[in-house]
């Protein structure tokens, strides 16, 4: 059979760990996949890349392939000795003398199945090709109040699937996704089974969900609290004040303590966004001094007259 160096198919290294190895097809997956894909023989490659990934994802089937020892690329080879005692599919399976010319993936696929199975590789028609469905990623949008509250979208995903006869065909299929209360910007949710087909009686592959929030005109978004710029007159900042404020579920009042100071942050517990395991994040309420624009002349006249009062000086930190 001919040898095919996986690790260097996804461009790893073979120390590399599980995380490594999914990163590597991940960028690999989307560099060649036939939707996007503008390079020379980009399905061959993506139907290379996907079972490089199908053999070093599985523990089982990855340590049968190491264990096989390193050639040469396109080399022919055959497994040492030890190797069929060790890994022989289903505990009894054909010997190397009854295999005649399998594909070397098709030999992978045979563990643990009872047999292996051969007259094919990737993409011909009556062979053991096995591909795990490929993972989708997308980006979804959602306002502050739907994260609040939780939504249903519909995702449409373009998909490229393999026919029987291991041809590549592109389709778009609608996904409903149900995002569940709580969840946040830079939140990622996993779909199972949601992604793209499986072939060859592989699962399915999943759909990967990153949760952006769109801008909103008040709140700003920290994890699962919310943050909203409080406008107060200078004497509610002075003399203390209570000062109704909005929240994703109604209006709540907010007590100005006497001597508050601008960007000053007051804390309204449980009025941000709903936390996944239960409870809720806090609503901080911002404060921002403002001053009047246009004074009559009575405003003035007080003005005028508390500058004269007061002995409080703004800039006495400057020495």
């Amino acid at each position: 059979m001919k040898y095919k160096d996986y690790y260097k198919i996804l461009g790893v290294e073979r120390t590399a760990n599980e995380e490594q190895i999914k990163k590597a097809y991940r960028k690999l997956a989307r560099k060649y996949h036939p939707d996007v894909s503008k390079e020379k023989d980009a399905e061959e490659k993506f139907k290379e890349v996907s079972e490089a990934y199908e053999v070093l994802k599985d523990a089982e089937k990855r340590k049968a392939y190491d264990t096989m020892g390193y050639y040469q690329p396109g080399q022919d080879f055959r497994p040492p000795p030890d190797w069929q005692e060790q890994f022989r599919a289903g505990g009894g399976g054909a010997g190397f003398e009854d295999l005649g010319d399998i594909d070397l993936f098709d030999l992978l696929s045979g563990l643990g199945r009872g047999g292996f199975r051969s007259g094919g590789g990737p993409g011909r028609a009556g062979g053991a090709f096995r591909m795990h469905g490929q993972d989708y990623e997308v980006t979804a949008h959602l306002s502050v109040e739907e994260a609040a509250r939780g939504t249903e979208l519909e995702i449409p995903l373009p998909v490229t699937e393999m026919t029987e006869d291991g041809q590549l065909r592109r389709s778009t299929r609608t996904v409903k996704v149900r995002i569940p209360k709580g969840a946040t910007d830079g939140h990622r949710l996993r779909v199972p089974g949601k992604g793209g087909a499986g072939h060859g009686g592989a699962a399915d592959g999943d759909l990967y969900v990153n949760i952006q929030l769109r801008p909103h005109d008040l709140f700003r978004v920290s994890g699962h609290d919310l943050y909203l710029e409080v406008p107060v007159a200078p004497w509610e900042a002075a003399l203390g004040a209570e000062v109704q404020v909005p929240t994703l579920d109604g209006r709540v009042s907010v007590k100005i303590p006497p001597g508050s100071r601008a960007g000053q942050k007051l804390r309204v517990r449980g009025k941000g966004l709903p936390r996944p395991g239960g409870g809720e994040g806090d609503l901080y309420a911002v404060l921002q001094v403002v001053t009047p624009s246009v004074l009559s002349e009575r405003e003035k006249q007080l003005y005028r007259e508390l500058q004269q009062a007061s002995s409080f000086n703004p800039r006495a930190h400057f020495g």
